[in-house]
């Protein structure tokens, strides 16, 4: 009789899976109780070590041309796709619903890549502009990159509601934290899995597993942490997260849509600049 030999879901950091510098991990069980996974339960120097990472890789990300970036996302979805099958079986165990359920949630995650990789080099059209002024010159605003920006993942539709935050912000040149629902993580790590096999760089998209509740306050008051998805996260969280935030002037939205524009721009920054005429 041969033993099934089980996954051993890790975090994901600067383009390696290690375990959690503190050794934890958490239970995850199915809706009947039964035991699914250990994955680990990130601490703060994880924290940390993520945003060294994402502050590392966020020059070569933001410079990149925004066709590279399109096809790079375009081609996670390509990685995601030939993967459906461990998607589904792994939304079905922990999410306990059906696989016609489970099928339709990936594909619409797929889409969901490709629905913002098309945005990349669209972005600029819409939030950026050629302003009028008085005098010889040309005035453009120029839409650019925040930085590093933290992602709280949503609940059920786990897959989707991951996908839908870190898909815009890495889209635009953020690089990215994502914290994975503590309920329904076992996605993350095989998403990770379809990243670190795409042409995305290290360090652009790092993922914790673990407790939201113990790692809010910290993302907050990191200095280095530029923005924050905040839509996975309660409203006792939401305020925690805010006023840790307060100190460096931390941008933090939530969102209702999946797909929007909004989410892009959310994390973006508007650079004016000024040029001669006839120069």
């Amino acid at each position: 009789m041969r033993i099934d030999v089980k996954k051993t879901y890790k975090l994901f950091i600067n383009g390696q899976f290690p375990r959690s510098e503190s050794g934890r991990v958490y239970e995850v069980k199915d809706s009947k109780g039964k035991f699914l996974a250990n994955p680990a339960q990130g601490s703060r120097k994880d924290l940390r070590e993520c945003v060294v990472a994402a502050r590392g890789a966020f020059s070569g990300w933001s410079s990149a041309t925004a066709f590279n970036r399109g096809q790079i996302l375009y081609r996670v979805a390509e990685i995601m796709e030939g993967r459906s099958e461990q998607f589904v079986a792994e939304l079905v165990a922990q999410e306990a619903i059906s696989a016609s359920a489970a099928k339709l949630q990936v594909a619409k995650a797929i889409d969901t890549w490709v629905w913002y990789a098309g945005w990349t080099d669209k972005i600029s059209s819409i939030s950026g502009a050629t302003n009028p002024v008085a005098g010889p010159y040309y005035n453009f605003t120029i839409p650019e990159a925040l930085g590093v920006v933290a992602v709280f993942a949503d609940g059920k539709p786990s897959l989707l509601n991951m996908v839908a935050g870190l898909a815009p912000v890495i889209a635009s040149g953020n690089t990215a934290i994502l914290i994975a629902s503590e309920k329904y993580p076992l996605s993350a790590i095989t998403l990770a899995e379809a990243l670190a096999t795409s042409d995305l760089p290290a360090g652009v998209v790092n993922i914790l597993t673990g407790k939201a509740g113990e790692l809010v306050s910290w993302v907050g008051a990191h200095m280095d942490i530029d923005g924050v998805d905040a839509s996975g996260l309660g409203k006792k969280q939401l305020t925690e997260l805010k006023v840790a935030g307060a100190e460096n002037l931390k941008r933090i939205h939530s969102f209702n849509e999946l797909n929007s524009p909004l989410r892009i721009t959310s994390f973006m920054e508007s650079k004016t600049v000024w040029h001669p005429i006839g120069v």
